[in-house]
């Protein structure tokens, strides 16, 4: 099998943090209810380190997201590119798809942006649903477009926010999405610092094709 290189070389970066961390295949597996099969081809890039597997492993690993999707230090300069822009027209987003959430990528054609806005459909109706609280380097503004949702953190109460609410917070503090309204909730994202542009890169990869458990 052809093995699947990305710039920052995830599948190194995933080896090398599990074995800090001294914990075996087996062990994550056990964490991260990810068949030990699935695990391994990951890293060995041999298979596609999807926005999905990436949460649950940091989650497995008890580090920040950013950790796994940066395999290298990023860099902190502006892209000094002057006048660039990025149209989005209706229905012409690049999406990422999965049961518990659906990610819309405005402007996914522009590379080092300082600023990643997500349009993300928020449907998980629990935190186990959601598959827990995750965290990543940087700030994150949410408005919320329409329906009512819940924002879960680490450090506060859940938050409530119905339509026209929004919140400015820092992402390094673990925290999740929960929609409490029966109607669709679709609310605005906007992540800012380091890990942003390569986070938004990892959730865009191959997305929508979760691996079940096996024996």
């Amino acid at each position: 099998m052809t093995k699947v290189t990305t710039p920052n070389d995830p599948a190194a970066t995933l080896r090398s943090v599990r074995q800090a961390k001294g914990m075996t295949l087996r062990e994550l597996a056990g964490r991260t209810d990810i068949p030990y099969s699935t695990l391994s081809k990951l890293e060995n890039g041999k298979m596609t380190l999807t926005y999905d597997k990436m949460i649950r492993l940091a989650l497995g690993l008890e580090v920040d997201v950013a950790d796994l999707v940066n395999g290298k230090k990023p860099s902190e300069e502006s892209p000094g590119i002057l006048g660039r822009r990025s149209v989005s027209h209706s229905g012409q987003w690049l999406d990422a798809v999965t049961e518990r959430y659906s990610h819309h990528y405005p402007a996914a054609d522009l590379l080092q942006k300082l600023m990643v806005p997500i349009i993300i459909d928020v449907k998980a109706r629990s935190i186990k649903e959601v598959g827990g609280l995750v965290k990543h380097a940087g700030e994150e503004y949410l408005y919320v477009i329409s329906g009512a949702m819940e924002l879960h953190s680490s450090m506060y109460s859940p938050l409530a926010l119905d339509a026209g609410d929004s919140v400015y917070f820092d992402s390094g503090m673990a925290h999740a999405y929960v929609r409490t309204s029966e109607t669709p909730c679709r609310v605005l994202a906007v992540c800012a610092g380091k890990g942003s542009q390569s986070l938004a890169e990892s959730a865009r990869r191959g997305e929508g094709h979760e691996e079940t458990k096996s024996d």
